[in-house]
């Protein structure tokens, strides 16, 4: 009955504490005025049956319970319906740099870095609703493989789609995927520009310098978080191709310019990390999904519909028939 109905005032209904004292006094005072004859005998008087004078408590019940509406009715109950509507105050763009050379299928991680990438990167894409997110490959060369967008569909269908191929150049070139990923933000209206590159080796193909690519962030407004990839010490990589088009694999040290993607961080403002197995990776991105939150504005509407005007009639409803059948139908009982 009381399903999503609130109280406003919920101190009246202490009141609801005098209900069983008044019933007390009406007990009481039923019995003092309950007038008492003795004779010796019924012989001579005439024995009718009313059911009147078994009805008149009825009275009392009509105003007991008019008086326990209007304890309800002074408690102000009300139901509240509750809209919202969200505003998002700070968008974020961001652009996945993602490393796609041949030393990105290496096994330290499972089942090998790039697949292990494109699971976190693709659960870190689903959890940014509010902000375009585009993507850039690299190697020796780099593009775009998706520019910035709201649709997170076309995002992580061609996040899945990302696979090394011999199409594009070997080598890894941190500064043409750092430059391209700059192009893609340089224009955009966003209030905060962010790029998160990934890595496993060096720089050591491409014409642009990555300080010279970071330098152009800087002057964009564009922050980037850099990740190295890859265990310390020996991982098993591919080292050549079998006649039957597949990978050699063999152990080999990593090598991952640290110095480089620290100082590529701290120069525009973002940070550097090092996951070197699947959790580390996880945890990176969890991190840097906290580091860039868009802020959303939420507006809460309330809408009251107060209750008691109807207790308040019925109250008053039962007065008006207790004092009709007092004065008419009763008057010769009470």
């Amino acid at each position: 009955m009381f399903e999503g109905i609130q109280f406003l005032n919920k101190v009246f209904f202490w009141l609801l504490l005098a209900l069983p004292l008044v019933i007390f006094w009406y007990i009481v005072k039923h019995k003092k005025q309950t007038a008492e004859l003795k004779i010796s005998s019924l012989k001579g008087f005439k024995i009718t049956h009313s059911w009147l004078p078994k009805l008149k408590h009825l009275l009392f019940v009509f105003r007991l319970l008019a008086l326990t509406l209007l304890i309800v009715a002074l408690a102000r109950p009300q139901t509240v319906d509750v809209s919202t509507r969200t505003k998002t105050t700070r968008g974020i763009d961001i652009v996945m740099a993602i490393d796609v050379s041949a030393s990105m299928l290496a096994k330290d991680l499972s089942p090998n870095r790039l697949e292990a990438l494109k699971k976190v990167a693709a659960e870190f894409i689903k959890g940014r609703p509010n902000d375009r997110i585009g993507l850039v490959e690299y190697a020796g060369e780099s593009y775009t493989k998706t520019p910035i967008t709201s649709d997170k569909a076309i995002v992580i269908r061609a996040l899945k789609s990302i696979k090394y191929n011999n199409i594009i150049e070997g080598g890894t070139a941190i500064g043409m995927g750092l430059a391209t990923s700059v192009n893609r933000l340089k224009d955009s209206k966003a209030k905060s520009k962010v790029i998160i590159l990934l890595t496993d080796g060096v720089n050591n193909s491409g014409f642009i310098d990555p300080k010279i690519a970071s330098e152009l962030a800087v002057e964009y407004g564009i922050k980037t978080y850099t990740i190295g990839l890859g265990t310390n010490g020996m991982a098993l990589s591919p080292v050549g191709i079998l006649p039957n088009g597949k990978f050699q694999y063999g152990r080999i040290q990593v090598e991952i310019d640290e110095e480089l993607l620290k100082e590529i961080a701290k120069v525009t403002g973002g940070k550097y990390f090092r996951a070197t197995n699947n959790q580390k990776l996880e945890d990176i991105y969890d991190e840097i999904n906290k580091l860039e939150r868009t802020e959303i504005e939420e507006f809460k509407y309330y809408n009251y519909e107060e209750k008691y005007r109807l207790l308040v009639i019925l109250a008053g409803m039962l007065l008006v028939i207790e004092l009709l059948l007092r004065f008419t139908l009763f008057r010769s009982f009470v």
